[in-house]
């Protein structure tokens, strides 16, 4: 609502704001199914345009206090009936996970935001490390693991979404100390070397893209990325010139 408003009054709409408040606190709203305005004071806002009409009666003493308290009860009982509608929606993608004290999770890590990495695009590729041990059972969906001294930063309670149970494949095991993590469990990719060059012909427009060979520890990868974008993060890696091919159609 704001930002159609803005777009509408363009230069002016920090003057309008208390339109856009008036608006907003008046409309209806599906999750308490009234308005704000209504919700808090249990009845609708007149606007200027209708101040000079009678107004309707309106509750006072114990009466108030009753229409108060069955309007609050009301609204409680609206949001809580949204909260369950989003809730079952969430669980039915969800799969009930239930580790013993002793057993061995992985532990899911994220890569480092705002930088490149290699990997599918269009879905999430996400990484564990570990195996670590349970300690104890926090909650239904918290556990306390015991972490190395590499990760003494990182609090050592984690939610069951988190986490994940160990394999018998060793392969799928990344080892803690091949990998560079913070205290908010984010590791970066190591950038090799930029293999090759070419030019996406496009209909109106020509890209440059360079062939980018990363080193994850499951072996070499090989990425086509826009060159542009990576000379701002990889300075470094322009200083040679890079190997060029034909013009990729």
């Amino acid at each position: 609502m704001l930002r159609a408003c803005v777009i509408d009054f363009r230069t002016s709409w920090d003057r309008h704001l208390p339109l856009v408040k008036f608006s907003y606190n008046n409309s209806y709203h599906t999750s308490i199914k009234a308005a704000p305005f209504e919700a808090l004071y249990g009845q609708k806002c007149r606007s200027p345009v209708c101040w000079g009409e009678v107004g309707d009666a309106r509750l006072t003493g114990p009466e108030i206090i009753h229409e108060t308290t069955k309007k609050i009860i009301q609204i409680k009982s609206r949001i809580q009936a949204s909260c369950d509608r989003k809730k079952s929606y969430t669980d039915l993608k969800r799969k009930p996970m239930d580790f013993q004290v002793g057993d061995r999770v992985m532990l899911k890590v994220s890569p480092w935001k705002g930088v490149v990495c290699f990997g599918k695009r269009g879905k999430l590729n996400p990484k564990y490390i570990g195996p670590f041990k349970v300690l104890s059972k926090v909650r239904d969906v918290a556990y306390r693991l015991e972490l190395p001294q590499q990760l003494s930063r990182v609090h050592n309670t984690f939610h069951v979404s988190n986490t994940k149970k160990c394999l018998s494949d060793e392969s799928l095991v990344i080892l803690l100390d091949e990998l560079r993590i913070d205290d908010k469990l984010h590791f970066v990719e190591e950038l090799v070397e930029i293999m090759d060059r070419e030019i996406k012909r496009l209909k109106r427009s020509r890209i440059p893209i360079i062939k980018v060979r990363w080193n994850p520890k499951r072996g070499p990868e090989f990425t086509w990325e826009r060159e542009d974008k990576f000379k701002k993060t990889y300075p470094h890696l322009f200083t040679k010139t890079a190997p060029s091919s034909s013009a990729a159609s």
